[in-house]
């Protein structure tokens, strides 16, 4: 910030990390706003020793590390144009144009170097009520980018007034451009959604997008009976089992989540609607797992989850197997040893863990 002040011009902090701030929760990016041109950004910033990187240059955004921390500076700016996915930019000197192309109020609040707050929005008020609205027209703000739609959502189940509920504004626009869903690469949908799914109580926001049609544009033949079911019983929100809990997706392709998201969702799944018992679920996997599997099976059978759940899974967890291959050598070796060892593990298993090794061995060996 400083480096504004030598030359006499202005520069805030701005968006999510004044936002969080104010809200005493922790903050992750750093976004800093200025009427100074990018190429300027960058060279004072080298002139001053610090790593400058042209990140989106085009669009008046460096991104500066100072003490391992980056911050992206970004010049005001005001669109020229937008077909709902990306915007044709003008620089500005104006800060109220810079924050009349953000989406929700709350999100246009800035910060000078000494923590003094500018509002031009009044977003101050709706941040302290709780209150996700949408900056002008809601309309207009969706058709200049349709991924507002899911972080109307988002930002409601992570920072909204839950007795109040949803602007009805802004759940009135989300519902009337459902078909700019489409437009959105998947890549940014699973994102946003696996954000929203990941807040401590999304039930209204998942209930709203369900209600507006939006959860069946993402997610067709979703259904929340289960979800609210499972938001009651799990521990901890996981955001991977909270979409399992919706339904049977192909979520590589509607989501574009990564390998290990997919694998994790199809393990939920299948062990949910598989009759593995919780304790074999918890050796073979984790005990994360078989916690998470019963929650989504009570859910989906709409029963709460047994008293006897963790001393299941516990024992699993616990359980070692007690022999090797080298135990049943050299008698056997190759596909004979592996097919051994696998029966006897099973029975194993199957006794709850309680054959020993001897019982083991010879059950193996076929004495």
């Amino acid at each position: 910030m400083a480096l504004f002040s030598e030359i006499d011009e202005v520069a805030y902090f701005v968006g999510g990390c004044v936002r969080n701030s104010l809200l005493d929760v922790p903050v992750s990016d750093l976004d800093i706003s200025t009427p100074v041109r990018p190429e300027l950004t960058l060279k004072l910033a080298k002139d001053a020793g610090l790593k400058a990187i042209p990140t989106g240059i085009e669009h008046g955004t460096v991104t500066v590390i100072a003490d391992g921390e980056p911050f992206e500076i970004t010049t005001f700016r005001k669109d020229v144009e937008t077909d709902g996915r990306r915007a044709v930019v003008a620089f500005s000197t104006h800060m109220e144009d810079d924050a009349r192309r953000r989406d929700f109020t709350m999100n246009a609040i800035y910060a000078d170097a000494s923590g003094e707050i500018i509002d031009p929005l009044g977003g101050l008020p709706d941040l302290r009520a709780g209150r996700v609205r949408f900056i002008d027209d809601p309309h207009l703000r969706i058709k200049e980018d349709y991924l507002r739609i899911l972080r109307f959502f988002r930002f409601y189940a992570w920072y909204g007034d839950h007795s109040a509920g949803l602007d009805p504004d802004g759940l009135a626009a989300c519902a009337s451009h459902l078909d700019g869903l489409a437009t959105l690469s998947r890549e940014r949908v699973g994102a946003e959604f696996i954000k929203l799914l990941s807040a401590l109580s999304p039930d209204q926001a998942i209930g709203a997008m369900d209600q507006s049609g939006v959860l069946n544009a993402l997610l067709p033949g979703a259904s929340t009976k289960a979800f609210f079911l499972l938001t009651a019983f799990e521990t901890r929100p996981n955001p991977i089992l909270r979409l399992a809990a919706l339904g049977n997706f192909d979520v590589s392709e509607l989501l574009r989540l990564s390998k290990v998201q997919c694998r994790e969702y199809d393990t939920y799944r299948d062990l949910a609607a598989g009759t593995k018992r919780l304790a074999e679920i918890a050796y073979r996997e984790t005990a994360d797992v078989a916690r998470a599997v019963a929650c989504l099976r009570s859910a989906f059978f709409e029963q709460p989850v047994s008293p006897d759940v963790e001393a299941d899974i516990a024992k699993g967890d616990r359980a070692r197997f007690p022999i090797s291959a080298a135990d049943l050598m050299p008698e056997m070796r190759g596909p004979a040893l592996g097919s051994a060892l696998k029966t006897a593990e099973q029975a194993w298993i199957e006794s709850g863990f309680t054959l020993d090794r001897h019982a083991l061995i010879t059950r193996a060996k076929g004495e």
